[in-house]
């Protein structure tokens, strides 16, 4: 019954994407919102998913896609930012939480408190991240965020690990400094072990669909290796993504453009799915409470209290930081956050998918067999959070942004300077390179046919610099199309539409019987590639 219930969730959730994006809105707030009010309709079962599926299959893939693309040097450079969100944030948050919800909620005890304050100290930066690259934020803005993202499940997880061995009597937590470093230390290595391991088997295959499928494996497997060492499986997956996108650049193409486009679409798939399973959980939530014989009402304004304190204490602690450092009190890095930009950051605190699955994940019982203090409450609290920092800091986020002026308008050129050295390098290379080859003739190949493949080896490489040239070069009529969109931009999307036309034509002649399908397939992978390139100089370009 699951999986039908699934196919039919993820069925619905592309289709209100597709919509949500055609109208502008903001896809994670709609999917919450019509997955909250679908949680009531008649005759709907309950979709409830295991803590383990959620954090062992849903969640390592989310995380290993987004290490794959934040690059170590982007790691050295946002260093102390990152780990002042990701570690001291979490840390503040989860015991500025503790303590106002054991002050708060009768009968909560202050172990069961930081597991509370644990459960909801993660943030989601998805959202913030989508949102924030549509409206232009500066890129280290969007580093810090994503990089806060994979950080701040690691260390939440494990104070969540810590804190309900405490509760529960583990003997682990007779030592909980020891224990938490051991899960951080552990989870590091055994994500680097991994991501060198499957690295240089991959370097030894020449099956790009092989090398596609056994990346596919590598988060799932660290997660599991690790857990089963019980060492910290977030961070493993998080440290085995860094490192194999710190090595993707030795790969072939194909295994790249291959990957690239399984881990794209599984991304999308999870993230729809992920927001319509935090909605259809609302009206179970509210059966839960009613089922513990607790008074719902009275757990609602609970957990109101609760997400109050959640959205002031990451501001108020990242705003007093900046404060602190903008009067010298606090070392801090040449090139800090502006208070614009520490702002827009400390609001991007929207909570998901680790919030609930931690939340999901406490135990029913302690050692002893009796009830695990609060757990309804921690729930419920856990939902609500989730669901209202999504709404209301979501919601608010392009205002702010566009109130605040975050965008900067010569980042793009910088990274447009940026992008045409590294194309100058690269073209350089090929070309010295070419000039070295074509100095050393093999013994074995005759001068004729030897001088033949220089030549054309040489003429290509003209060929694409002027091809990049043509498409790359400064709009010289000064005249934007309406939008702004400038004449480089429009050559890219006419490519794009030129590439379409030859691809239509090509299957228009293998339907009317001219070309074989072998020749087809063939033809087309080229243009693909050609296709792919001009892609992404739109996307550069637009977005």
């Amino acid at each position: 019954m699951h999986g039908a219930l699934i196919l039919l969730v993820v069925l619905a959730a592309i289709a209100v994407t597709t919509l949500a994006r055609r109208l502008d809105l903001q896809v994670p707030l709609v999917l919450v919102a019509l997955g909250s009010a679908a949680s009531f309709l008649p005759g709907l079962p309950r979709l409830e998913l295991s803590p383990e599926v959620i954090l062992g299959v849903v969640l390592p893939p989310l995380l290993y896609s987004a290490a794959l693309r934040f690059s170590t040097q982007t790691l050295r450079r946002h260093l102390g930012h990152i780990l002042r969100l990701g570690i001291v944030t979490v840390l503040v948050t989860a015991f500025a939480v503790a303590f106002f919800a054991h002050w708060l909620i009768p009968g909560l005890t202050l172990g069961a408190a930081v597991v509370l304050g644990a459960v909801v100290a993660p943030t989601d930066a998805v959202s913030a991240v989508s949102v924030g690259r549509r409206l232009g934020l500066p890129r280290r803005v969007l580093a810090v965020l994503t990089g806060e993202g994979l950080v701040n499940d690691a260390s939440a997880l494990t104070l969540f690990t810590v804190a309900v061995a405490g509760v529960v009597g583990a003997r682990v937590f007779e030592h909980p400094v020891i224990f938490f470093g051991y899960e951080v230390l552990g989870g590091i290595a055994v994500g680097a072990a991994f991501a060198l391991v499957v690295g240089a088997v991959r370097a030894r295959m020449r099956d790009p669909s092989l090398e596609t499928v056994l990346g596919l494996m590598l988060p799932f497997a660290a997660y599991l290796a690790a857990e089963e060492i019980e060492v910290s499986g977030v961070l493993a997956v998080v440290t085995a993504g860094v490192v194999m996108g710190h090595r993707s650049a030795g790969e072939s193409v194909t295994t790249r453009l291959q990957e690239r486009s399984v881990w794209s679409s599984l991304d999308q798939l999870l993230e729809m799915f992920v927001f319509a399973y935090m909605g259809l959980q609302f009206k179970w939530v509210i059966e839960d409470v009613r089922d513990s014989g607790l008074s719902v009402t009275r757990v609602f304004l609970y957990a109101l209290a609760v997400l109050a304190v959640v959205m002031a204490v990451r501001p108020g602690w990242l705003m007093l930081h900046w404060f602190r450092r903008h009067i010298g009190l606090t070392a801090w890095p040449a090139r800090g956050l502006g208070w614009r930009e520490t702002l827009v950051v400390s609001w991007a605190g929207m909570r998901g998918v680790v919030t609930l699955a931690a939340a999901a994940g406490v135990p029913v019982t302690l050692a002893d067999g009796t009830p695990f203090p609060g757990r309804e409450i921690i729930q419920t609290v856990a939902f609500v959070v989730a669901v209202g920092t999504l709404l209301i800091q979501g919601a608010t986020m392009p205002a702010l942004i566009r109130v605040l002026r975050v965008a900067d308008p010569h980042e793009e050129q910088r990274y447009e300077e940026q992008f045409h050295v590294a194309r100058d390098i690269a073209v350089a290379a090929g070309e010295e390179e070419l000039d070295a080859r074509a100095r050393v003739r093999p013994d074995d190949v005759p001068v004729a046919a030897f001088d033949d493949a220089v030549d054309r080896a040489r003429r290509s490489l003209r060929a694409r610099r002027a091809a990049q040239d043509a498409e790359e070069a400064p709009d010289g009529s000064g005249v934007a199309a309406p939008g702004g969109t400038g004449v480089a931009a429009l050559l890219a999307v006419l490519r794009r539409d030129i590439l379409r036309a030859e691809r239509a034509a090509l299957v228009h002649a293998r339907d009317c019987g001219i070309l074989d399908d072998e020749v087809l397939r063939s033809v087309l992978e080229s243009l693909d590639l050609d296709a792919a390139a001009a892609e992404e100089r739109v996307r550069r370009r637009w977005w």
